[in-house]
């Protein structure tokens, strides 16, 4: 069986979130799912299975982490759609079935693919109690994100505030939600980006993901009113770094990024 490793929203190996990808004939069961997604062991890896001519959607796709099935991935569906495209096996649009509904994958002139997810819904609350100690630094406001995304967006106080983010990561694990999205706004716009963030998901498994394209599903509306645009790109700080383009929408936000695959090989499990 053949599997490939994707990294999304860079175009340059090494950077970029990488994400497992296995076009399958259907899906078997649940739990040699998880095991591959566990022997993989980056952030997702993504399942997906052509569909009958005719529906709504063409292709049947899922997504794990080490530890457990999402909702919403953004990097390993732009992963996806890159096999897809550079594979030969589709062209143009491809119109994924998920837990999220349907999600579109679009090909860009320009190599990078777009992304139509659905918009995060945001929900002022009250800073959480010891999620300033969790993070080591305080932030200036928190917002829900709702059930697609699942977790607590915060606003830091600058982008070195965000780079600097040391947290401890098992007190983060007891609590606040699936994960943190630690967001401020760029220190200097003219080097290409309007924000940064970085997002930690331990209780999941992901101690700190590179590059998270559901975030910006929440980034979006967070930094659009805030800065006046709708067309926004974010930088995630991570180690290995990732850009994403934004464009708001409504209810429905549009991400687009580069791609590149790094391995391709047989799975013999």
């Amino acid at each position: 069986m053949r599997i490939r490793v994707v990294d999304a929203f860079t175009a340059r190996p090494f950077t970029g979130n990488p994400a497992g990808v296995l076009l399958l004939d259907a899906f078997p069961e649940d739990a040699w799912l998880q095991h591959v997604a566990a022997e993989v062991n980056h952030a997702e890896t993504a399942f997906a299975h052509p569909l009958p001519a005719g529906g709504e959607a063409d292709w049947a796709l899922r997504w794990f982490t080490p530890g457990t099935e999402v909702d919403l991935c953004g990097h390993a569906t732009l992963a996806t759609a890159h096999v897809l495209h550079t594979t030969g096996t589709t062209r143009g649009p491809v119109r994924f079935a998920t837990r999220s509904g349907v999600l579109v994958a679009a090909p860009g002139d320009d190599g990078a693919y777009t992304l139509d997810l659905p918009t995060a819904p945001l929900t002022e609350e009250p800073v959480p109690d010891g999620l300033a100690e969790a993070l080591g630094a305080r932030p200036l406001s928190a917002h829900d994100t709702g059930a697609s995304v699942g977790d607590l967006l915060v606003e830091l106080a600058d982008e070195k505030a965000v780079r600097a983010l040391a947290p401890d990561l098992a007190a983060l694990a007891r609590g606040f939600e699936r994960g943190v999205i630690a967001t401020a706004r760029a220190e200097d716009p003219a080097r290409g980006h309007d924000f940064v963030s970085r997002c930690f998901f331990p209780r999941i498994g992901i101690d700190e993901d590179p590059v998270t394209g559901s975030a910006h599903t929440a980034l979006a509306p967070f930094w659009g009113p805030r800065l006046g645009r709708t067309r926004l790109t974010g930088l995630q700080a991570s180690a290995r770094t990732g850009l994403v383009r934004v464009e708001l929408h409504g209810a429905r936000t549009l991400l687009t990024g580069n791609a590149v695959t790094v391995i391709d090989g047989t799975l013999y499990a």
